[in-house]
């Protein structure tokens, strides 16, 4: 539940909770399938995601257009990568997602513009609508299917795609996660893969430290969000590379 928490406020931050508390589960309850920890997970992580997500919308500036269009995308794209999560081996993912945090945490180190400043007025409509198809659809469904730093790539996404500072990205990227958790959710659900009353505690917790880190972030700006990014990336590649050579 402690864990649960903490995995809330990153959540609520840049994204990679689930890297915290899937492990964690894992390692309390050694007898749990993989599968159970994710659909326990995603329980846990709705939750905390639908509170930072109102968090966000009441005090930042919001492209309610793009958020409802990606969130409602992700929805049956995340159920579709939960489908396939059985069929798709994680070590086929791991190798990739390494590269592209790599590549991730190099490009926002090198250049301190990015997300720093908002140029949404300048978006084209193609540049919207391919933001909207990456993140309800792409990312979508990797969150179904694997799912470590969803939100980190939705807020990249999003302030790629939109021009937009990081903690409007952050905002829309919440929004976004809400669909993808619930769609994932549901298929692991239906599978008989949750345990509800262990993912109902750990919501409790993972509330409250979503709370938490959508004032953090909104309070201290995309300066903060920016170096907890960077922070968050570093541990998620120490994390996968572990996973996958360890």
């Amino acid at each position: 539940m402690a864990v649960a928490g903490a995995a809330g406020w990153v959540d609520a931050v840049v994204g990679g909770g689930g890297l915290l508390l899937i492990p964690t589960l894992l390692l309390a309850f050694p007898q749990l399938s993989p599968a159970v920890a994710l659909g326990t997970n995603k329980l846990t992580a709705v939750t905390g995601t639908a509170v930072a997500a109102v968090t966000f919308a009441r005090r930042t500036k919001l492209d309610r257009s793009v958020a409802l269009s990606a969130g409602l995308l992700a929805l049956p794209s995340a159920g579709l990568g939960a489908l396939s999560a059985s069929q798709l081996p994680t070590a086929w993912f791991r190798p990739v997602i390494m590269a592209l945090l790599v590549g991730v945490a190099v490009f926002v180190a090198l250049r301190p513009t990015f997300g720093a400043v908002e140029g949404a007025e300048a978006v084209t409509r193609r540049r919207r609508l391919l933001a909207i198809a990456v993140a309800g659809c792409g990312i979508g469904f990797y969150d179904g299917v694997f799912g470590p730093g969803t939100g980190t790539f939705l807020i990249l996404v999003f302030t790629g795609l939109l021009s937009l500072e990081f903690v409007q990205s952050s905002a829309l990227a919440k929004i976004v996660n809400v669909g993808t958790n619930l769609g994932a959710l549901c298929v692991f659900a239906l599978q008989g893969q949750v345990l509800w009353l262990l993912g109902a505690c750990m919501a409790v917790c993972n509330i409250a430290g979503a709370a938490l880190g959508a004032r953090t972030a909104l309070k201290r700006g995309s300066g903060f969000v920016r170096a907890v990014l960077i922070v968050a990336v570093t541990g998620m590649v120490v994390k996968l590379a572990i996973d996958q050579f360890g």
